[in-house]
């Protein structure tokens, strides 16, 4: 029997190209995905990848609709942003907008942040779903739905395996927030990044360890959390990695 094989992809705002150039390699390599999971730019490529749109497709789309290069969206209300100008693009290339059209069964995760605890969206509402796993705090308005109101999944959990568990025979991580462990210095507009990605990688050292192979392309923090320009830059970095893990990759027997 053929085994299941899902993928766990972090969040990580325009670092999450990256997600695509791994998927592009395992791709290479013969691999087939039963189930994916999700957070905030990890949710997002999960999302269209489980629409069964190629990956250069969704290289195509996120860059030519800056969909991770959030400035574009940013619409101010009392003090905050809205994520209108996302609902626009799932609109054209989720057109169906929901969990059941997928080809792959896709867990998002998000924070609901009246109840303090972790969601796992599975169906219905994909495009609310997405916003909501991707609505950075303290930058974005929380996202309304179903009665309560939601943040970045990331808050909570940005390498959220647990779906998976019990379901897939391999489950394959993608992060993409590895730090530079030694700098000379940090530039201020970095402190925060640096200091919340210092937090978050202890936080998920568990959840790695439970993966059949787990991949993190280092020093990520070189690209901007928040700045396309280097996407085709970023993708490639990922590429690169993935395919240089040939041998780990082949143990594992699919």
């Amino acid at each position: 029997m053929k085994k299941k094989v899902g993928i766990v992809l972090s969040g990580g705002g325009a670092r999450g190209m990256a997600h695509l150039g791994i998927l592009k390699a395992l791709e290479e390599f013969g691999i087939e995905f039963s189930h994916i999971s999700g957070t905030s730019a990890g949710a997002i490529a999960g999302a269209f990848y489980a629409a069964n749109y190629s990956v250069d497709e969704i290289v195509t789309i996120l860059k030519k609709s800056q969909i991770f290069n959030f400035s574009n969206f940013l619409i101010k209300r009392q003090g905050l942003f809205a994520m209108r100008g996302f609902q626009g693009i799932y609109n054209e290339f989720l057109p169906t907008n929901t969990f059941e059209d997928l080809k792959i069964p896709l867990y998002v995760a998000a924070t609901d942040i009246l109840k303090g605890e972790l969601v796992y969206f599975s169906s219905g509402n994909l495009s609310q779903a997405l916003m909501a796993s991707s609505c950075i705090p303290l930058v974005f308005q929380p996202i309304q739905y179903n009665d309560s109101l939601y943040v970045d999944g990331g808050v909570m959990n940005n390498f959220p395996i647990e779906p998976l568990i019990g379901q897939c025979d391999v489950i394959i991580g993608s992060y993409v927030n590895s730090i530079k462990k030694e700098v000379d210095q940090v530039h201020m507009n970095n402190i925060v990044d640096r200091c919340f990605h210092l937090a978050m990688k202890s936080s998920v050292q568990e959840q790695t360890n439970l993966c059949s192979l787990y991949i993190e392309p280092p020093n990520m923090s070189q690209f901007s959390l928040f700045n396309l320009k280097k996407a085709d830059e970023i993708f490639e970095y990922g590429y690169n990695y993935a395919r240089s893990l040939e041998k780990q990759i082949k143990e594992l027997d699919l």
